[in-house]
């Protein structure tokens, strides 16, 4: 009978041993940061990011991580859904000033998820997933609310008149507080109106005057003495804020902060005390600021004794377009590197919103030191619409079948506890800024177009193939076109990629 006693408490010490409480959750999300800047994914970086590779030396670096859609609006459609984005209305190209909601109204979201597991949740820094105006004439709403989300149809006459409709005394719905958010505080897009700082559904500031012709951006209402070097700042300030309010309130709920970056996308408006600390121009300077950043929300996490059982994710929304920082906070698509010699898409061909692989191949690194080895790497294709499915499983988030369609657990390669030499996803399905589809399968990567689909300046012959193949194993490059020589492997993926689009998901249990 003692011995039966005995094996009862062990068996209960080693439960509570066992037991864990949930990790809190931080993503932090750069805009427009490239394969190559960072130190740890490129040994000639020009720019110093001491606090990213801390970041990747007490964690896992992924080498074939990658963001849904080679510029913005998609990816954080995917990153909060687990859905690609060109399921929904936008086909391509992003959102523009003033547009409506993306995400679906009902739609399970990571914070939904989250929120509803007993997570305290917040978001803190660019949105770019539109908003419902207040207009002060709602009767009447102006054409492209209700169009196909195609920002190029759209004058922009007719954008800047709608914003002269907008009552900025009532709150501004379906934002981040619609889908999951507890607290939201950003600047939604820094190169679009309005020019002001949004606190959950208000303008912190009523933005009462016309952006300055000689600031970068899309004309629209702006906050008087807006000053855009001040958006990462006060971006940093509050996510650290949020973590040190957070730990003073003794909650014992675990928290999920969501940090999407505005930099170093344009305006490139690195603060004094960054400047000409890289070797890489205003550029370099602002992505040094992004480290910063980096380095202020890790410091915070640690003096408040969260560092060991937080999940800390960090990414790019996709490539680079390379621009040096000069001629109004912008500068050329490309400058940086013919400039200064460093190259944001090292050592991959093309950069931002291209279907080549600098166009959305990212930086991806994750930082649990209770569960994720240190100094650890992977090279298990992932794309960041997989963050939903894998937080669920961690929390023990059963999803509907409606929910995370393109999303993958990659749980199993964090923690190192998966079995077998298969990789998790046996696919990658990539979108360009113009739409272009490209889909890979093992070395193979096939693009259904002829050029870059996106910025880089590349006309090909006019007797090119209509499409790109390529084996990435042999020609990482992407520099030797199949697409003629090996008709069945081209048949075999165009075939496989219109299941996916047809099907409706991708994942299947």
């Amino acid at each position: 009978m003692k011995l039966l006693y005995a094996l009862a408490f062990l068996a209960f010490l080693t439960a509570d041993l066992n037991a864990q409480a949930p990790p809190n959750i931080v993503i932090i999300l750069a805009d427009d940061l490239g394969y190559g800047d960072p130190g740890c994914y490129n040994e000639l970086s020009k720019i110093p990011t001491p606090n990213i590779d801390q970041l990747a030396r007490e964690g896992m670096r992924f080498t074939d991580a990658h963001s849904p859609s080679s510029v913005c609006t998609p990816t954080r459609y995917g990153l909060l859904t687990g859905r690609y984005c060109w399921r929904t209305k936008l086909k391509r190209s992003v959102l523009w000033p003033w547009d409506p909601p993306l995400i679906e109204t009902k739609r399970l979201t990571l914070p939904r998820l989250l929120k509803q597991s007993g997570y305290q949740t917040a978001c803190i820094g660019k949105w770019h997933l539109g908003w419902d105006w207040p207009l002060e004439d709602p009767e009447n709403p102006d054409q492209y609310l209700t169009n196909e989300f195609d920002g190029f149809t759209i004058p922009a006459k007719q954008r800047e008149g709608y914003a002269l409709r907008i009552d900025w005394a009532r709150a501004i719905r379906g934002g981040p507080n619609a889908y999951g958010f507890d607290y939201y505080f950003g600047d939604d897009v820094p190169n679009f109106p309005p020019y002001t700082f949004i606190e959950n559904d208000r303008v912190v500031e009523v933005p009462t005057v016309l952006k300055p012709k000689k600031m970068f951006g899309h004309d629209g209402p702006a906050s008087p003495d807006w000053d855009l070097s001040k958006v990462m700042p006060s971006i940093t300030d509050r996510a650290v804020k949020f973590i040190d309010d957070y730990a003073d309130s003794g909650s014992d709920k675990p928290f999920f902060l969501y940090v999407p970056l505005t930099a170093p996308h344009t305006p490139i408006a690195p603060v004094n005390q960054f400047l000409h600390k890289s070797q890489a121009g205003n550029y370099g300077d602002f992505v040094h600021q992004v480290d910063w950043t980096v380095g202020q929300v890790s410091t915070a996490l640690e003096r408040n004794g969260y560092s060991n059982n937080t999940l800390v994710f960090f990414a790019s929304d996709n490539g680079s377009p390379q621009r040096n920082g000069t001629q109004g906070n912008s500068g050329p698509i490309g400058s940086v590197k013919k400039d200064f010699g460093h190259d944001p898409s090292r050592p991959w061909r093309g950069m931002k919103s291209d279907a080549w692989e600098a166009g959305h191949r990212i930086p991806f690194i994750a930082r649990w030191p209770e569960r994720i080895a240190a100094n650890s790497e992977s090279s298990e294709p992932v794309v960041l619409t997989d963050l939903m499915r894998t937080v669920a499983e961690l929390v023990d988030y059963r999803l509907p079948l409606d929910a995370a369609e393109d999303s993958f657990d990659i749980g199993g390669v964090l923690l190192q506890t998966k079995r077998g030499k298969l990789p998790i996803r046996d696919h990658l399905i990539h979108h360009s800024g113009n739409g272009t589809f490209a889909i890979r399968m093992g070395d193979w990567k096939l693009i259904l177009g002829r050029g870059s689909g996106g910025f880089t300046r590349f006309q090909p012959p006019a007797d090119a193939p209509k499409g790109q193949l390529y084996n990435l194993d042999i020609d990482p490059a992407e520099q030797t076109n199949l697409y003629t020589a090996q008709p069945e492997v081209v048949s075999r993926l165009t075939k496989k990629l219109e299941e996916f689009q047809q099907a409706g998901r991708t994942f299947v249990e």
